[in-house]
């Protein structure tokens, strides 16, 4: 057994497949991977990794009594994102901000994953082609993935408490398989929180240019050859220190964290189109 702590849902006990599951480079790389990206850079509140996320949705799923194997799908979810998140995304104009979906097959197939899975009894395919209604459901519904990061990152962005967020924990259900609210008022918060967060972190000015001035530094230097595209593919703190070894990289880095062209760069700049996202959770 592994004992994870999180402070959404506290301390928790998981079976010894997370533990080798946990020390795979594919999952430690997503330690050194920002869950929004290069906001950190202009917002250093703003620092929490897709790993803490992937262990969230982990341990949300295992709370709702989903199976190990749901379970071990919540994990792995996020594996195939880019360094600095939906960067990549805007990286390659991928309006749909699913990038890493698209090459999740890939680079899960590649990793030590699949031998790991064989040593407990599951094959790959279990979780590439399984039904998964607790981790994933379309936009507006709720689902693990989107509350786990509604929560997470309405924390780390001062969109509401701590003490709030485990409250909210307390009025979710399942229901035919699927997330649900025990409460009219709590769906309606929900359903604001998450607006309220796409509204004020991820679509807030200087947060947008600090992801866009990042893809158009990253595109840039892949165009030039200075970056190759796995290097999207290594930690944060990896590709940065490629970019810096060049002066020019050095000093973007370093205006991207001033601010520099800030007011320029939100009227002509390559600003990220954020996908409209809406909630509606349903009470019963």
């Amino acid at each position: 057994m592994i004992q994870l702590n999180d402070f959404l849902y506290g301390k928790m006990e998981l079976p010894e497949v997370f533990s080798d599951l946990l020390e795979t480079a594919i999952l430690k790389r997503l330690a050194g991977v920002h869950q929004s990206g290069a906001i950190f850079l202009v917002n250093p509140d703003i620092c929490h990794s897709r790993l803490e996320h992937a262990i969230g949705v982990t341990m949300l799923i295992r709370m709702l009594g989903g199976s190990e194997l749901e379970q071990i799908a919540g994990l792995l979810h996020d594996i195939s994102h880019t360094a600095f998140s939906h960067v990549g995304d805007y990286v390659f104009d991928n309006t749909d901000e699913d990038y890493h979906e698209k090459v999740f097959a890939a680079v899960l197939c590649k990793s030590e994953v699949p031998d790991v899975l064989l040593k407990y009894g599951y094959d790959v395919n279990q979780i590439l082609y399984g039904t998964f209604d607790i981790l994933e459901q379309p936009l507006p519904a709720l689902c693990a993935d989107r509350l786990d990061y509604t929560l997470r990152d309405g924390v780390h962005g001062g969109i509401i408490s701590r003490q709030r967020a485990r409250e909210f924990l307390t009025a979710i259900v399942l229901k035919d398989g699927k997330i649900a609210v025990n409460a009219e008022t709590e769906a309606n918060w929900i359903n604001e929180v998450f607006e309220k967060l796409n509204n004020e972190v991820f679509k807030l000015p200087l947060h947008l240019y600090a992801n866009g001035k990042m893809a158009e530094l990253i595109k840039n230097f892949l165009s030039k050859g200075i970056l190759v595209e796995n290097d999207m593919f290594k930690t944060d703190t990896m590709l940065l220190n490629k970019i810096r070894t060049s002066y020019e990289g050095y000093e973007a880095i370093k205006s991207i964290k001033q601010l520099k062209g800030y007011a320029e760069f939100l009227r002509h700049g390559a600003v990220p189109k954020i996908k409209k996202r809406t909630l509606n959770a349903i009470s019963v």
